[in-house]
C-alpha cells in the first residue's frame, strides 16, 4: 500500500488536539511506521491547543505548517523505502518548504527533520529509511511505551487505517471505552490498546480480542438502554 492509498481521518469532530496528534505521529515515525505517521499528521484540520480552528491568526497557521511539513516528511520517507524516488523527492520538497516557514515548532526538534527532508529532496536514492532521524519533542523521543492514552488511541487507529490488523472503527471505540475506564479501576481496553502498539507480532490476536471486547461492551450498553 502506498501513501496515496491510505484513507484519511474521517470525522473532524473526533480529531485529536495538536499536541496529541504530533506526539502520536512522532511515536509512529520513530517506530518506522511512516505511512501511519503521515495519516495522523495529514488528517483533517485539527483544533489547536488553545481551542482555535487554525483558520485565523499566525500561531494556528504555524501549527498547520508544522503538521503539513511532518506529514510530507513521513510520506517522502515511505515512498523512498518503496523505491518511488520521484515521489519521495516531490513530497520532500513540500516538507522542506513547509518546515522552512515554521517559527514555533511546538517543542519538536526540527533541525534533524529538515536535514532529512533536504536529503530526500536532493538524493532520495541515497536516503535509506533505516537512517531516518528519530523525532524528539521537548527533549524526549516519543515511543509507544510512553504515550498518553489519548495518543495511544490515535496511533493504534492510524496503524489499522494503513493496513495493520484490526478494524479502525473498533479501535476508535476501544479508545473511547478506555478513556471511560479511567477512575473505575478497570484497565481492560487501555491494556489491549497498548498491547496492540507494543507487540506487532501479536497484532492480529490483540485486534481480534479488542473487536470482541468492543462488541460485548456495545451489546451491554444496548441492553441497558433497552431497559429504560
Amino acid at each position: 500500500m502506498t501513501d496515496r492509498d491510505a484513507g484519511q481521518n474521517g470525522n473532524p469532530r473526533d480529531a485529536p488536539s495538536a499536541s496529541v496528534a504530533i506526539t502520536a505521529g512522532a511515536a509512529l515515525f520513530n517506530d518506522g511506521q511512516f505511512l501511519a505517521a503521515r495519516d495522523v499528521w495529514e488528517g483533517e484540520r485539527r483544533p489547536t491547543d488553545d481551542g482555535g480552528s487554525g483558520a485565523d491568526g499566525d500561531a494556528p497557521d504555524d501549527g498547520e505548517r508544522l503538521r503539513r511539513g511532518l506529514a510530507a516528511t513521513a510520506a517522502a520517507t515511505h515512498r523512498a523505502s518503496d523505491g518511488d524516488r520521484s515521489g519521495a523527492a516531490e513530497r520532500a520538497d513540500e516538507a522542506v518548504a513547509a518546515l522552512a516557514n515554521v517559527s514555533d515548532p511546538r517543542g519538536v526538534e526540527l533541525g534533524p527533520v529538515r536535514e532529512w527532508a533536504e536529503r530526500l529532496a536532493s538524493a532520495p536514492e541515497k536516503a535509506d529509511s533505516a537512517t531516518a532521524p528519530r523525532i524528539r519533542i521537548d527533549d524526549e523521543t516519543p515511543d509507544f511505551d510512553g504515550l498518553s492514552l489519548a495518543a495511544a488511541g490515535v496511533a493504534a487507529t492510524a496503524l489499522a487505517r494503513v493496513g495493520e490488523p484490526g478494524d479502525p472503527e473498533a479501535l476508535v471505540a476501544a479508545a473511547e471505552f478506555a478513556r471511560e475506564e479511567r477512575g473505575t479501576g478497570r484497565t481492560e481496553f487501555a491494556e489491549l490498546l497498548f498491547a496492540y502498539l507494543r507487540t506487532p507480532d501479536a497484532r492480529p490476536q490483540v485486534a481480534a480480542r479488542l473487536g470482541d471486547h468492543v462488541d460485548r461492551e456495545a451489546r451491554k450498553r444496548r441492553d441497558v438502554d433497552g431497559l429504560f
